[in-house]
């Protein structure tokens, strides 16, 4: 009888994964982007697809992939079955991209046992384990309990607030020249800028061939733009990558983080 297993860490390997994939209380979540069923979609097996822009987003928000009601995100976990015991393993097809914004959510639900696939699916097939064609999970609905924590999201007057006031570091991922404004937004009719006061992180630098750097190359990365003490939220285009961001200095050991839900794309619509 397999037994439940544990989460020490917020990232796990694919051997890892391998080898507790038979553990009871595991749950494996492919949160991918606008992942689309067709004859050529593959997955890790049992996984079960975690829709973040079609169930588990605000869909009345005027911006993209924002963060879900309480209501809304217990009911939509439970129909992935996931339970207040489960161990949860997101992964997705870049490597690690959105995963880490499954990842964050669960633990804005009050949900810690969870951990992101380091190198997502792609490193999971070039270890050459077992793939399966994608399907709908149709197993028992979960007892998933969310309990908010209200301050791992940020919102527009928290950040705005904290950009006046000086009293958080503003750590944007985007790339370097969309930060600087050379290269444009990729949102149509989306303004060039940053948020006043806000340093640049691109979340790219955390990570090579989709697989996060080691622990010391992660922390080098963090000191450059602030302390570990430091109360910090983190930004993007639209509260995805600022989630990378999250994950790296978690395991660089910052504890007063948050991400800006809205990110540019609400920032720079709001403040012309």
């Amino acid at each position: 009888m397999n037994s439940n297993v544990a989460l020490i860490s917020p990232v796990v390997s694919a051997e890892w994964l391998n080898e507790h994939k038979s553990a009871n209380n595991l749950v494996i979540l492919d949160g991918t982007i606008n992942k689309v069923f067709n004859a050529d979609s593959q997955q890790i097996p049992n996984s079960r697809l975690f829709e973040i822009k079609k169930k588990f987003s605000n869909l009345d928000d005027p911006f993209p992939s924002a963060f879900p009601a309480t209501r809304q995100f217990e009911k939509e976990a439970r129909a992935l079955g996931v339970n207040n015991d489960s161990a949860i393993v997101v992964y997705d097809d870049k490597g690690i991209y959105s995963s880490a914004r499954v990842w964050w959510l669960f633990k804005a639900f009050g949900f810690t046992n969870v951990a992101v696939l380091n190198g997502g699916f792609p490193a999971w097939k070039k270890a050459g384990f077992a793939t399966e064609a994608m399907k709908h999970y149709t197993g028992e609905s979960g007892d998933f309990t969310a309990n908010l924590q209200p301050n791992y999201m940020r919102f527009f007057d928290d950040v705005e607030q904290a950009s006046k006031n000086k009293t958080h570091k503003i750590i944007d991922a985007r790339s370097a020249s969309r930060f600087s404004g050379e290269t444009p937004e990729p949102r149509e009719g989306l303004r060039s800028g940053t948020i006043p006061n806000s340093v640049n992180l691109p979340f790219t630098d955390l990570l090579e061939d989709g697989i996060l750097k080691s622990k010391k190359e992660l922390a080098k990365a963090f000191y450059m733009v602030a302390e570990q003490d430091d109360p910090i939220i983190f930004s993007c285009g639209s509260g995805i990558t600022a989630c990378v961001l999250a994950l790296g200095a978690e395991l660089s050991g910052y504890k007063n983080i948050s991400v800006y839900d809205g990110s540019w794309t609400e920032y720079g619509s709001l403040k012309k």
